[in-house]
């Protein structure tokens, strides 16, 4: 565990990061995220089922939800062909509607970990008729990229509340914390 998670625990049992997020990890994550490069996420997913030994038939990949409006605006979930591509790899199953994102959040780019956190308060939940799904279940919830950790741990509040086992977290790249702090 590092000194933050040491610190104040985390209600997830971990992270698996493909890669640190430095200039390289920056302009791929940009080009597939904003740059329409879906082409990346084979790739991409590669390098994360590399830090998920432990994923298996026993486990259920949920992606990171966008609300409607952006995802209208982009045309796909970066965080759902991510999953995709994982499940494809490592056998564990997928829900793509486990999350639903309620309201519409600002984009969390240059905002620090509480303004993060703030905007979103209430704004992720596990719609009803999927709660049977995740119910007992072991997951693993993907992202692209990890920073101050707040859609996260709403994700994993979320999953919790709807009676989800263990709760692991997958990205591509972790903002380290040093980085972070100088975000504000």
């Amino acid at each position: 565990m590092c000194a933050p998670c040491l610190q104040n625990p985390p209600r997830h049992g971990g992270i698996a990061a493909g890669t640190i997020y430095n200039d390289a990890s920056r302009k791929l994550v940009l080009s597939f995220k904003h740059g329409g490069r879906i082409a990346l996420a084979p790739m991409l997913a590669r390098l994360m089922a590399g830090k998920l030994s432990y994923a298996d038939e026993n486990w259920l990949l949920v992606p990171v939800p966008l609300h409607r409006w952006r995802l209208w605006g982009r045309g796909y979930n970066q965080a759902g062909l991510l999953a995709q591509q994982l499940a494809a790899l490592t056998g564990a199953g997928l829900e793509l509607q486990a999350l639903r994102r309620n309201k519409k959040t600002p984009p969390l780019a240059g905002l620090g970990r509480h303004a993060r956190a703030r905007a979103l308060a209430n704004a992720i939940s596990v719609p009803p008729k999927m709660a049977s799904r995740v119910a007992g279940k072991n997951v693993i919830l993907v992202d692209d990229v990890l920073t101050s950790g707040a859609t996260s741990d709403s994700c994993v509040r979320a999953l919790q509340a709807a009676g989800a086992d263990e709760i692991r977290i997958a990205c591509f790249a972790r903002v380290l914390d040093e980085v972070l702090t100088g975000a504000g």
